[in-house]
Parts: C-alpha cells; structure tokens; sequence
C-alpha cells in the first residue's frame, strides 16, 4: 500500500507539530528523517524553500507547512475532536492563539535562543518579549487543565513543541520562574505517550535507505 510520505526533522518544533497530527488522527506516513545541514535533493525539488515538515500525498499533492498537515490529518479523522468541531468560539480562540505563537512569540523565541547573532539586544530582553506569550498561557491554564478546557485539543498540540524550546533555552530558569500552570502543563505533555511516541529516534533517510512506518499502529 502506497502511503504518504513525511519529510520531517526530529527535534524541530513545527516538524513536531506534524507528528503529533499524524499520529492523533491515527493515520500512518512514510517518514524519511533528515539532517537539515545536508537536505535531500527529492525534499527540496517539491518544496524548494526547504524546510521541514513536507508531507508528500499519493496524488503527489504537497503540504509543506506544519498546522496544514495536522489539518489534513485530523479533517482525514478526529476521534478527540481536537478541531473542536460544534464549538465555533472556541475555533477562533484556538485560531488566534496558534497565529500568535507563530507569528508573535516564535520570532521571539528565535532571538532568544540564538541571542548570540541577534547582539542588538540581550537575551534577557528578548526571553521577556516572549514571556508575554508565556503569561497569556498562564492566565488560561489558571482556569482549566489545557488551553481551552479540561482536554487537549489542536491548540495545545499545535503550541507545547515551541513552549518546550522556549523551556530549553535556559531550563534552570524557565524552572524557577513563575508560571507554574505552564510549567505543569508542559510537563503533562512532555511525559504523555503520545511525546514518547512521536519522539521516537529513526535513522536518517538517504535516497537508498529503507523507509519507515510512523503513525498510531506502528512499532
């Protein structure tokens, strides 16, 4: 059986996001994990800007951004109603706050973690720009278990890979600092099955090697 075939990178936070869409919506692809410094000449001539995750169809259609293919994934099957079908304000809060992580906080968090070739400001002052992101987080996990209630749903898959990066940076500090509910949140999603899974080691792909089953039933 022909599957669908997923260009992905193992730590990058927007390949995450594909994994954890792949895998919640129970479907399988034939994940081909790269190294980003030597990218393979059949990624980059269907999606030539480069980057992962690249999700290649059987009718050789490609998605190459990270929430398309968690869409295409769970429009394909929710049984967790992640996409929170029949809750339409909750629809667009999950929209705007997904648009906020990535088009507010992630610049942020880049200068952040690479402070070093960002020298116009300190790292201090670009960790307290994405903490706003952070503190608004932390307002709504004051008020229930994830984002938007007692469940998970694509908002929470969608922004826990760049909350842990933005973790990472400093974890001495981020463990010290006061948002607790994050803090939890986080940890919630960092112990799950579901992590485990998707973060599991492959071997890197070259154009001879075997591919590999990802997804709900594989080994």
């Amino acid at each position: 059986m022909t599957l669908p075939t997923l260009y992905s990178f193992r730590r990058c936070p927007y390949a995450m996001r594909a994994r954890l869409g792949v895998y919640l919506s129970g479907s399988q692809v034939s994940l081909r994990e790269i190294v980003l410094k030597h990218k393979p000449e059949p990624m980059l001539q269907v999606s030539p800007k480069g980057t992962v995750p690249v999700l290649i169809l059987e009718d050789n259609k490609v998605i190459d951004e990270s929430l398309d293919i968690m869409l295409w994934a769970l429009k394909h099957n929710d049984p967790d109603n992640l996409l929170l079908v029949g809750e339409p304000h909750k629809q667009e809060i999950a929209k705007a706050l997904i648009d906020a992580n990535d088009n507010e906080f992630k610049p942020w968090l880049d200068k952040y973690k690479y402070a070093d070739r960002h020298p116009e400001q300190r790292e201090e002052n670009y960790r307290e720009q994405g903490e706003q992101f952070i503190a608004k987080l932390e307002t709504l996990l004051a008020k229930h278990e994830q984002l938007l209630g007692s469940k998970p749903c694509i908002t929470d898959f969608a922004i826990f890979p760049f909350v842990r990066q933005f973790a990472h940076v400093n974890k001495p500090w981020f463990k010290e600092s006061p948002y607790l509910n994050v803090q939890r949140w986080l940890s919630g999603h960092l112990t799950s099955t579901t992590y485990t899974h998707i973060m599991k080691k492959y071997p890197t792909w070259l154009e001879s090697e075997e591919e590999f089953l990802f997804g709900k039933e594989s080994k």
